[in-house]
């Protein structure tokens, strides 16, 4: 699955398949301008972090092709960063969102000419971004996959699939690859409160790939782990601090926690680029907070009763002393994960 994420030059478009929607219906939401990607990564149209990275990456053309028609004298320079912080500001806590845009933006920086000239430049950029992710990702699946016992169950919390990246995806890219390599694994997927993309993404990835996956409500992971029914815990993140501390969706720390108690490994998969070497520790990662609504409602059907506030924390971070190993990849990483995240980085710098 790699057509979820589509760039059409002709157009001036990004074409993204809204996650809203799915598994009822597929359908496209076309973003032209940096108002159209805010909007589509503040609504969820798109997620994951490797995904809102890549989208970043493309909006950051959008916004140059903004730039390009404003007849108002600004400084293109100036009006262009400008449009790259509104982009980068869209999410707080997934660190590919400001990684992407700061890499588009170094392309820009070193640039000597014209705005219509780095147009194309950026073009090659974004796709060259795009098209890492899945190369990355399939490495990174092919690193985990020996994390994988045969004929095991694997438990997933919130979705890491092709859909949360340019394709393949993390933790599910761990699942595929060892599928590749003949094993029998079947995945319980959590269904991830309160936005639901376990049951409503996880399995339909799965499904579609004919994967063997069964949704269990969040608050059910302890009797499942209790009655031996997990045999492994692989979930994806969206920033790691230098130390391993890892944020991913919320719900995850206390899946960690039971995972420790009943003596299951639990394994991070993401990229080097989420992991964020300017924050030492998970204290420092900001935690988005997320509208009332999502909590409030179902299918637009109040379920709290009126002024009743909710909480709706859209992550949470997990000790790396919880992580069995962090799936990158560089190969999975082990503790204690400031040496061994060092390491990585100095070996993906040589090469």
């Amino acid at each position: 699955m790699e057509d979820h994420i589509q760039f059409d030059i002709a157009e001036h478009a990004l074409l993204l398949l809204d996650q809203r929607l799915l598994p009822n219906r597929e359908s496209h939401v076309a973003c032209r301008n940096v108002g159209d990607i805010v909007t589509a990564l503040k609504t969820m149209v798109v997620r994951g972090a490797p995904a809102i990275g890549v989208t970043a990456a493309w909006g950051c053309v959008l916004a140059l092709q903004d730039v390009l028609t404003r007849k108002d004298g600004t400084d293109w320079r100036a009006a262009f960063n400008t449009e790259l912080d509104r982009i980068a500001g869209a999410r707080p806590t997934a660190v590919n969102l400001r990684w992407a845009v700061e890499r588009m933006r170094a392309v820009a920086q070193t640039f000597q000419g014209s705005a219509a000239e780095l147009l194309p430049r950026l073009e090659k950029e974004a796709r060259t971004i795009h098209q890492e992710d899945i190369a990355i990702c399939k490495a990174l699946g092919r690193a985990g996959a020996d994390c994988i016992p045969d004929n095991s169950t694997v438990l997933t919390h919130c979705n890491a699939g092709a859909l949360a990246t340019a394709g393949y995806g993390t933790a599910l890219g761990v699942i595929r690859a060892a599928r590749e390599q003949g094993k029998k694994v079947r995945v319980i997927a959590d269904e991830t409160r309160p936005f639901l993309q376990g049951a409503r993404l996880t399995a339909w990835e799965l499904k579609e790939d004919g994967i063997e996956v069964t949704v269990a409500c969040d608050n059910a992971c302890a009797l499942l782990m209790q009655k031996g029914m997990v045999d492994c815990v692989v979930v994806g993140a969206d920033r790691i601090a230098a130390n391993g501390d890892s944020a991913n969706k919320i719900g995850t720390f206390g899946v960690a926690i039971l995972a420790q108690h009943f003596g299951i490994p639990f394994y991070i998969a993401a990229p080097l680029s989420t992991i964020d070497l300017a924050t030492p520790t998970g204290a420092g990662i900001p935690i988005e907070e997320r509208p009332y609504d999502e909590v409030a409602t179902l299918n637009n059907l109040r379920i709290c009763p009126e002024d009743v506030p909710a909480y709706n924390f859209a992550f949470d971070v997990t000790p790396a002393h919880l992580i069995t190993g962090i799936i990158t990849e560089q190969g999975v990483l082990r503790q204690p994960y400031k040496e061994s995240i060092a390491t990585a980085f100095a070996k993906a710098s040589s090469r």
